[in-house]
C-alpha cells in the first residue's frame, strides 16, 4: 500500500486502456485490421507468437475469424466479431516497454481464451498498441467487459510496465480528485466548432432555471459525489497522520506528500457545479449593469435618455 501510495501521491504516469470499438462483420473485421497494420506495412502479432508481415499476413487470420460469422449460432446481428482496445502511455515512455507490456498483458488477459493480434504504432507522440479481440472464446462464450473489467486491465497493464522499470499507475479519477466525467469525443467536437450539444443545453437550461428563481434545486448525485470526495480525502489525511507517528525519515516525508497532495487537488466540482457558478456570475453582472444604467453591449443607456431630452 505504501508504494501504491508513493506513486499516487508523486503523480506516476496513469496508463490508459480504451475500448476503441468492435467489429459488426467480415468487412469491417478486414478494413480494421488494414488500419491498424497501415495496409500491411506494419508487422502484427498473434496471441501464438506469430509475426504477420503484408496483406498476405492478414489473409489467413481474416479466413479464421471470418469462420465466426458462420459457426456461431448464437451471435446476434448485431453481435461484434471483435473487440478492439487501445494501450497507452504518455509521451517520452520507453516505446519498446510498452510494446513488452502490452504483449504481456494480453497473454495473461486473453491467452487463454482468444484470439488476437496487435500492433503497434510509433507515429503518434505517445507510444500506444493496437489489441484486437476475437469476440468468441475458445469455451463458446464471448467476450462483454464491463467497467470493472476496464479497471483490471488498467492496473494489470500498469503492473507489466512497472516490472519494466516504467513508472505507471492506474487509479480512477476520484481517487486523484477528479469528479467529472470525460466528454465523449463527438461532444468535445462539437465544442470545439462551436456548437452546442444538446447535453450541454438541456443541463443550462436546468441550471438557469434555478438561477433565475433563486432556487437550489438539491441533486443527490452531486452530494453522493461530494460525500465520496471528502471520505476520498480523509483517507489521505489518515494515512498522513500514521506516516508521521514513524520514527523513519522517508515515511514522513511522504505524510508531507500525502498532505500537499490532498492540498492541490481541485475543487470539489461538477459540471453542473461549474456551469450555474458561471450563471450565477453572469446574471450579477447582468444585474449590476442594469443598476449602473449599462446596457448587454456596453453602452450607457443614460447618455441617450440625455439626447431625447
Amino acid at each position: 500500500m505504501r508504494a501504491k501510495l508513493e506513486r499516487i501521491v508523486r503523480r506516476a504516469p496513469e496508463v490508459m486502456v480504451k475500448i476503441t470499438g468492435r467489429t459488426k462483420d467480415v468487412a469491417h473485421l478486414k478494413s480494421h485490421l488494414a488500419y491498424i497494420t497501415r495496409n500491411g506495412e506494419l508487422d502484427a502479432e498473434t496471441e501464438q507468437g506469430a509475426a504477420l508481415t503484408g496483406r498476405s499476413g492478414l489473409k489467413d487470420l481474416q479466413q479464421h475469424w471470418e469462420d465466426d460469422a458462420g459457426v456461431d449460432n448464437k451471435r446476434r446481428r448485431d453481435g461484434s466479431l471483435s473487440i478492439n482496445i487501445i494501450l497507452s502511455m504518455p509521451a517520452g515512455t520507453d516505446a519498446a516497454a510498452v510494446k513488452d507490456s502490452a504483449r504481456a498483458f494480453a497473454i495473461e488477459t486473453f491467452g487463454h481464451n482468444h484470439d488476437y493480434v496487435f500492433v503497434q504504432h510509433l507515429d503518434d507522440k505517445h507510444p500506444h498498441v493496437h489489441l484486437t479481440v476475437r469476440s468468441l472464446g475458445h469455451n463458446g462464450k464471448r467476450l462483454n467487459p464491463r467497467k470493472a473489467d476496464l479497471q483490471a486491465w488498467r492496473e494489470r497493464f500498469a503492473g507489466e510496465l512497472r516490472l519494466r522499470g516504467i513508472a505507471a499507475e492506474a487509479t480512477p479519477r476520484r481517487t486523484r480528485g477528479r469528479v467529472r466525467k470525460a466528454d465523449r469525443g463527438t461532444v468535445r467536437a462539437m465544442r470545439k466548432r462551436k456548437i452546442t450539444p444538446e447535453v450541454d443545453r438541456i443541463a443550462r437550461k436546468e441550471v438557469l432555471s434555478e438561477v433565475r428563481g433563486g432556487r437550489t434545486a438539491k441533486n443527490p448525485w452531486d452530494e453522493q459525489i461530494k460525500s465520496r470526495q471528502e471520505a476520498i480525502r480523509g483517507r489521505y489525511l489518515q494515512y498522513a497522520v500514521e506516516l508521521e507517528r514513524s520514527r523513519v525519515a522517508d515515511d514522513r516525508e511522504l505524510a508531507r506528500e500525502v498532505r500537499q497532495f490532498v492540498k492541490d487537488m481541485p475543487t470539489i466540482e461538477t459540471r453542473r457545479h461549474a456551469l450555474k457558478n458561471e450563471l450565477s456570475e453572469l446574471a450579477n453582472t447582468q444585474r449590476r449593469d442594469a443598476e449602473q444604467g449599462i446596457d448587454a453591449e456596453g453602452r450607457d443607456k443614460t447618455r441617450g435618455n440625455e439626447r431625447t431630452r
